[in-house]
């Protein structure tokens, strides 16, 4: 590569860091049993012992032993790898098994375990032009990466509606003739703004405008409903909504995305999608964790009721302290800083000073001028700990010179 070349590169990278979103990654190893806790290596070999306040692990069920042991169980009958897509021979008992356990889940004929969250967003709205002639997508303007990537990759015509409103969404339906292919394509739990969908109005809306629904549940599935179905389990509205997205990745403590609908329309998805067909699977041990944790949680609910005991905790904490914070109906709260200097700068003494990871969340994750903090309290994060994190929250907000307004 000649040096000309290289200066692209080094510019686009000076760019972020000007711009004060250049991304640090922290190389931490997690300890089995004690999630929480974490041990962060500075650079060199120094170490650091750490409580993890931003982990996508809602429930810690990486963790759990049950599960390490179904990983383990699976390595020592199958080996590691799947040996191959799903079509050349990377179909597996554990997969098949999953995707019976999803399609239970939501209550759905069929699902398709894809090789993450990402990836099956964006698969599966990828190809659905070319199922759908003339497809017209409506898209949340605060849906995930992912699912823009998926339309994009679509090619068909997109419409882009304001975030959870009816209004705006019913006057562009409008706008399509009643027979022309349509879908809705939106999240049941906003993971950066903490809101939630209006689901069942969504699904008026799509059956009185002749369109199909797709909901990405991946931050609810697991900690919503009476087993874990998510928000639509929760509020009854899994049988209407058409195409259910979730992942393994989050509360089931795993790698992994899937999809759950009708038969006929899973069965379009896998043998059209790209990203699914020309994949090597996920291995067995990966399947079978995730089968295990899926099984764990529909059982206990207790669970997800501690989840949402903690987040409350926590904003309860923050609300009387008067910080600027999301105060969604959601697990996850988003402590608003507002600069993306500043929000990496506390992130850094948090970590340095205090031994709490809590990452920033800077654009294009976000909008410029709403950079945050994002917590996501869990069953396990205790009320020392949360005394810990309020603490340090209280030396760095005055370091920073940033506001508050503490409740009389």
């Amino acid at each position: 590569m000649s040096k000309d070349y290289k200066q692209y590169f080094a510019d686009a990278v000076q760019n972020v860091r000007d711009e004060g979103r250049y991304r640090i990654f922290r190389d931490i190893r997690r300890k089995k049993g004690e999630f929480p806790k974490a041990t962060w290596f500075r650079e060199g070999l120094e170490e650091k012992e750490i409580t993890v306040w931003c982990s996508n692990d809602y429930l810690g069920m990486g963790q759990m032993e049950c599960i390490v042991e179904a990983v383990k169980s699976a390595v020592d009958t199958a080996g590691t790898g799947s040996g191959g897509t799903r079509n050349i021979s990377g179909t597996t008992r554990y997969h098949v098994q999953l995707e019976s356990e999803l399609a239970q889940l939501h209550k759905k004929q069929k699902a398709l375990v894809l090789t993450s969250g990402y990836v099956a967003n964006e698969a599966t709205l990828g190809v659905m032009s070319k199922i759908l002639p003339n497809l017209v997508i409506f898209s949340d303007e605060k849906n995930h990466a992912s699912m823009i990537s998926g339309i994009q990759r679509a090619r068909c015509q997109k419409v882009i509606f304001a975030h959870n409103n009816l209004a705006d969404l019913e006057a562009k339906l409008k706008s399509v003739p009643l027979d022309q292919p349509k879908m809705i394509a939106f999240e049941s739990v906003y993971s950066m703004d903490a809101d939630i969908a209006p689901i069942e109005e969504i699904c008026d809306l799509a059956d009185k405008y002749n369109a199909l629904t797709y909901i990405d549940e991946v931050h609810a599935v697991g900690m919503y409903g009476e087993t874990g179905g998510g928000v639509t389990e929760e509020r009854n509205l899994a049988h209407r909504v058409d195409i259910i997205q979730g992942t393994l990745a989050k509360a089931y403590g795993m790698i992994g995305g899937y999809v759950a609908a009708d038969e006929i329309i899973i069965d379009a998805i896998r043998s059209m999608a790209s990203g699914f067909i020309f994949t090597t699977s996920i291995p067995p041990s990966t399947a079978a964790g995730a089968l295990r944790s899926v099984k764990v949680l529909k059982l206990t609910p207790e669970k997800r009721e501690s989840l949402h005991e903690r987040a409350k905790m926590l904003k309860a904490r923050l609300r009387q302290a008067g910080y600027d914070f999301v105060d969604g109906p959601t697990h996850i709260v988003p402590l608003m800083v507002g600069d993306p200097v500043k929000c990496q700068a506390i992130s850094d003494k948090l970590i340095e000073e205090f031994g709490i990871y809590a990452q920033p969340i800077n654009y294009p994750t976000v909008p410029r001028g709403e950079e945050r903090l994002r917590f996501t309290p869990g069953p396990l994060h205790t009320d020392e700990m949360m005394d810990e994190l309020m603490s340090a929250l209280e030396v760095v907000w005055e370091e920073f010179e940033l506001k508050r307004e503490k409740v009389a």
